[in-house]
């Protein structure tokens, strides 16, 4: 990184190298958990297609209960409603 002065000697301006550069205009892009590039319609079919860990769980613990006759009306009308959006 370098600075640049005016006649001053005050700093005006900043010169950084490419890869400083590209840390602070994007910093996103480090982060492998970010979708950078992905289209809406993409994110959407991501969105649709998957559910989240802690929805995924619940899931799972429906579905084994449920197998074993375990779940009470407002829970099977909540696993109805999940396979159906699923």
């Amino acid at each position: 990184m370098r600075y640049i002065t005016n006649e001053q000697g005050e700093r005006v301006s900043v010169l950084l190298d490419l890869d400083a550069y590209n840390r602070l205009a994007n910093p996103l892009a480090l982060d492998e958990e970010c979708l950078i590039g992905l289209s809406p319609d993409e994110l959407q079919a991501l969105a649709d297609s998957k559910l989240a860990p802690a929805a995924q769980n619940q899931l799972d613990d429906m579905l084994v209960r449920n197998a074993e006759s375990q779940l009470c009306a407002d829970e099977i009308a909540n696993l109805d409603r999940i396979r159906v959006n699923s």
